[in-house]
Parts: structure tokens; sequence; C-alpha cells
């Protein structure tokens, strides 16, 4: 699986890629999906925005924001995480910015798997899924 992380703020690097991409690896085996070509982009809060209201038409912050360019199972897309919204959602959860982090990239690469969170139900099976990847993560 080619991962690819990019950084279009100054202050901000995952450290540790090498877990996240193996971990991301089992996700996608486990869905019974094929890797292809992941873009992470770290940026701003604002980056993400005009983003979140230039493409999804959504007038409000979030921390990630996932475009699937999925061709039948193998998996390609790119990953939006607003850097400043995750530190912020850290904090508010008393966790580490690294486990946010993890949390947030395990998130995008279920979507691209075709989890959704639409609903109470399918948010409530993704941060189950989450919770176990970001286990899995700390074990590797």
């Amino acid at each position: 699986m080619r991962i690819n992380f990019h950084y279009d703020i100054n202050k901000f690097r995952l450290r540790d890629s090498r877990i996240l991409k193996k971990t991301a690896g089992r996700i996608v085996s486990d869905a019974g999906k094929k890797a292809g070509s992941i873009d992470i982009v770290v940026t701003s809060d604002e980056k993400v925005y005009e983003i979140n209201t230039e493409f999804l038409g959504h007038d409000y912050y979030t921390d990630i924001i996932t475009f699937n360019y999925n061709e039948r199972s193998i998996l390609n897309g790119e990953i939006y995480i607003s850097e400043p919204r995750v530190r912020e959602n850290a904090a508010k959860y008393k966790t580490s910015l690294g486990s946010e982090m993890r949390r947030v990239i395990f998130h995008g690469i279920l979507h691209l798997c075709g989890y959704d969170d639409s609903t109470e139900r399918e948010r409530k099976k993704m941060s189950e899924m989450e919770d176990m990847y970001l286990a899995l993560s700390y074990a590797e």
C-alpha cells in the first residue's frame, strides 16, 4: 500500500508513519480490499474548512475530509486532516495528539473501505473499529 504523507503546516510531522502504514494495511486487508494509493494531507483548519465548503457544500469546520477514488476493490483516495482540530479534540477527549491523529487517520481509511458514519449505529460501529485498530497500532 502506498500511503504518502504531506504537510502544508510547519510545526507538525507524524513520527510513526511506519506503524500507521502497517495498521492501515491491516484495515484494508480486513475489509477485503486491495491497496492502491492514499495521500494524507495534514493541514490547517482554514484549508479543511475551504475544502468542506467548496467541494461538499458544508459550512462548518471538521477534523477530516476523505475523497474516495476507489476503482472496484482497489483503494485510492485523499484524506485531508485539520491538525488544529485534531489537537483540540485530543484535549477535549483527554488523549494525546498522536493517539487522536492515529484515530482520525484510521477513520479516513475506514471511510475508503466503505464504512460510513451517517447514523448513530454506523458511528458506533466505526468508533469500535477505530478503538480496535488504535489498540492494534500500539501493539505493533
